[in-house]
């Protein structure tokens, strides 16, 4: 699931390339900056912040012609990064193509944009994504243990339903009990992220597989999971949405 930063400084061509992007289900987050220096502000930070933080760019999409600096004088400063974003380039000139590919970008998109020809680009920076972080299967992420009268047992991760946050522990829900451990709720939703759990509530943890229904009642939302109604707090309201309907093929 990739992380996109689009650049362009026409904000109708922005919008159009995020809406875009934001269909495609191999992106799990498409943010759009309208000039080169908000785009490298947003770049540097999230390099500082590390591959694991929310804010990290897997990608940059960006226009060529702008205003001040332009897309390849952007490539050339990323350059200097330690590990910087993968960029594919989406212009409407066809004369930069090789400065472009001298520069490492993985692709060149010309504009107007086709949904089918952006797929393609996608499709090769999810590739090269996957060749660069692809972890070797650690067995024991698939069980976390707890303790249960005196006991220590190991609980698949795939039992759990949902995760609530309880000062510095986390209670685990399964469809036969709850566990608590001595885990912050924040390590979990770190740990669990690429297991499908997402964060719904600074106090809830879910299993996105696990939700049965997801219910809005004036303007506030909430899912069930079994007998549960955990509610959903209004900054990850939009976010749940997308992910649900991406699901489900909607």
């Amino acid at each position: 699931m990739l992380r996109v930063l689009a650049v362009d400084d026409e904000e109708p061509a922005l919008e159009e390339l995020l809406y875009l992007l934001r269909a495609d289900p191999r992106v799990r987050s498409a943010e759009g900056a309208t000039g080169a220096t908000e785009a490298l502000r947003r770049i540097g930070s999230a390099v500082d912040a590390g591959p694991e933080d929310p804010a990290a760019i897997d990608v940059v999409f960006l226009d060529i012609h702008m205003a001040g600096l332009t897309g390849l004088d952007v490539a050339q400063l990323l350059a200097g990064f330690a590990a910087p974003p993968l960029i594919v380039f989406v212009t409407a000139h066809e004369g930069f193509a090789v400065h472009a590919f001298d520069l490492k970008a993985v692709d060149y998109v010309l504009k107007p944009v086709r949904r089918e020809r952006l797929a393609e680009a996608v499709r090769r920076v999810a590739e090269l994504v996957g060749e660069r972080s692809a972890p070797v299967h650690d067995a024991a992420a698939d069980q976390i243990a707890v303790e249960l009268g005196g006991v220590i047992r190991l609980v698949p991760v795939e039992e759990i339903a949902y995760a609530e946050a309880q000062g510095d522990y986390a209670r685990l829900h399964t469809s036969t009990g709850s566990h608590l451990v001595r885990i912050p709720l924040t390590a979990l939703e770190e740990r669990w992220r690429s297991r499908g759990f997402v964060r719904i509530h600074r106090r809830h943890l879910v299993a996105l597989n696990r939700i049965d229904e997801l219910r809005l009642d004036a303007g506030s939302m909430s899912v069930r999971i079994g007998d549960a109604e955990l509610a959903v707090s209004r900054r990850h309201t939009r976010a749940l949405r997308d992910l649900l309907m991406r699901q489900t093929g909607r």
